[in-house]
C-alpha cells in the first residue's frame, strides 16, 4: 500500500481520483491547494504527489520546484490539455510523468507503480550493466548503492534520472533511442513521448554535467537518440 499526496482544487476530479486510488488499494491525503499539500508532505509521508498544474494561489509549477528542491520524491502532473508548452515546462520543473485530463483512473495507476518502482530499491539493471562501481571521468557510479558522485561529492538525482543514467552508462557508447529509453525508464513508451526523455536529459545534464551545452557524459545523437560517452 503506497501512500498518495494528491493536490488538486477541482472538488469533482478530487474526490473521484480519491475513490479511484483507494480502491486501487492506494492510502490517499487529497487537498486542494498547493500550500496544503507541501505541509502535508511531511506529515502524511507520501511516497508520490499527484499534482494539478492549474492550481488557485501558488501553481502546480511553483509547487512542482518546491517538492523537488525538498528531496526525490517522485511527481506525477495533472494537465488539463496535451499542451507542449505546459507540459515540457512541468517537467522541467521537475515532474517525473504526467497524465492529460479528462484522467482515466486505470492510466494514472500504472504511471503511480511505475514512478514507485524506479523510486524503489528494487530497479532492473539495463542490457549490458557492468561492475557495479564504475568510474567515468569525474563521474562515479556505485550501482549496488544507487549513488552517484561528481569529483568524490554525491550528486541528489530523483529516481527518474538516476535510472535514466544507469540505463544509459550501463551500454557506453551503445546510441538508446528516445523510444528504448521510454520503454525502459517510464515504462510506457507506447505513447511515443520524447518529452519525457528529453526533459529528463537536460535536468541530468545540468547535475552531472561540468557544462551542460556541452556534454560529454549524456551525449546527443541527432536523428537517433543518446548515448553514454564514450568519454
Amino acid at each position: 500500500m503506497s501512500r498518495v499526496l494528491l493536490i488538486e482544487d477541482d472538488q469533482a476530479v478530487r474526490a473521484g481520483l480519491h475513490l479511484a486510488l483507494t480502491r486501487q488499494g492506494h492510502m490517499v491525503d487529497a487537498v486542494e491547494t498547493g500550500e496544503q499539500g507541501l505541509a502535508r508532505i511531511v506529515a502524511t509521508s507520501a511516497e508520490v504527489v499527484v499534482l494539478d498544474l492549474m492550481l488557485p494561489g501558488m501553481d502546480g509549477f511553483e509547487v512542482c520546484r518546491r517538492v523537488r528542491a525538498l528531496g526525490d520524491l517522485p511527481i506525477i502532473m495533472l494537465t488539463a490539455r496535451n499542451d507542449d508548452m505546459d507540459v515540457v515546462a512541468g517537467l522541467e520543473a521537475g515532474a517525473d510523468d504526467y497524465v492529460v485530463k479528462p484522467v482515466q483512473p486505470r492510466v494514472l495507476e500504472a504511471r503511480i507503480r511505475a514512478v514507485l518502482r524506479r523510486a524503489g530499491a528494487g530497479q532492473r539493471q539495463p542490457v549490458g550493466a557492468r561492475a557495479e562501481l564504475e568510474r567515468h571521468g569525474d563521474l562515479t557510479i556505485d550501482r549496488a548503492g544507487l549513488v552517484v558522485s561528481k569529483h568524490g561529492t554525491p550528486v541528489g538525482l530523483a529516481p527518474t534520472e538516476l535510472r535514466l543514467l544507469l540505463e544509459l552508462s550501463g551500454a557506453p557508447g551503445r546510441v538508446l533511442s528516445r523510444q528504448q529509453l521510454l520503454e525502459a525508464v517510464w515504462e510506457h513508451g507506447y505513447l511515443g513521448d520524447s518529452r519525457l526523455v528529453d526533459a529528463c536529459v537536460q535536468r541530468l545534464r545540468a547535475k552531472i554535467e561540468a557544462d551542460a551545452g556541452a556534454p560529454v557524459y549524456v551525449q546527443t545523437v541527432r536523428g537517433f537518440g543518446y548515448r553514454f560517452g564514450p568519454l
